[in-house]
């Protein structure tokens, strides 16, 4: 018995060791922003819907849909995740440091899987916008960035079937939390 709870100590001494040296030596994560000291407000102006209303339909853009609103809920999850990052504060254009804009390009709704009748079973979503962040005291852009996508895919049938709208949300938060992303660690 003696034996077994030495064995036991050593065990939690060697596992104390390592937390310790691993603490002290650290792991490359940061959860800190890389930004510079300056900036710590942002203002994230509303993202302009530029999906084509009428747009001819070809191999390239077969799956291109026209979602209205779509904007408006990709600026409120936008805003809403750099909230919840806490990284920068969200201000009011005329207090912030930085400014956020973005538009809409695409909304792709594309088919994965289908069954034995040619039914579609399984999608993918990917919202795709063009955005730029711009520091307003130095007024220059600071980055641009094309094309920067979210994405879901959803199974239209079984017990992990989900709809669309719901789809659609997690690609808006998939792209909203790369947003953030960009701006707080992509420097």
């Amino acid at each position: 018995m003696m034996d077994r709870i030495a064995d036991l100590a050593r065990f939690c001494i060697f596992i104390s060791c390592l937390a310790a040296l691993g603490a002290s030596t650290g792991c490359g994560y940061s959860s800190g922003s890389l930004l510079p000291a300056k900036h710590k407000d942002i203002y994230v102006d509303n993202f302009k819907n530029t999906v084509a209303l009428d747009g001819e339909v070809t191999e390239g853009n077969r799956y291109t849909l026209y979602r209205p609103g779509l904007e408006n809920e990709v600026t409120n999850a936008v805003v809403d995740r750099f909230v919840f990052d806490g990284n920068l504060k969200v201000a009011k254009k005329e207090d912030a440091d930085i400014i956020l804009t973005g538009e809409l390009i695409n909304y792709v709704l594309e088919p994965l899987r289908y069954d034995r009748n040619d039914n579609v079973e399984e999608y993918r979503i990917n919202i795709s916008v063009n955005m730029a962040l711009k520091d307003v005291a130095d007024e220059k852009e600071l980055w641009e960035e094309a094309n920067f996508t979210g994405e879901s895919t959803y199974k239209t049938t079984g017990r992990f079937a989900i709809s669309e709208d719901a789809a659609r949300q997690e690609a808006i938060e998939d792209l909203a939390r790369r947003i953030v992303e960009r701006t707080i660690e992509g420097w």
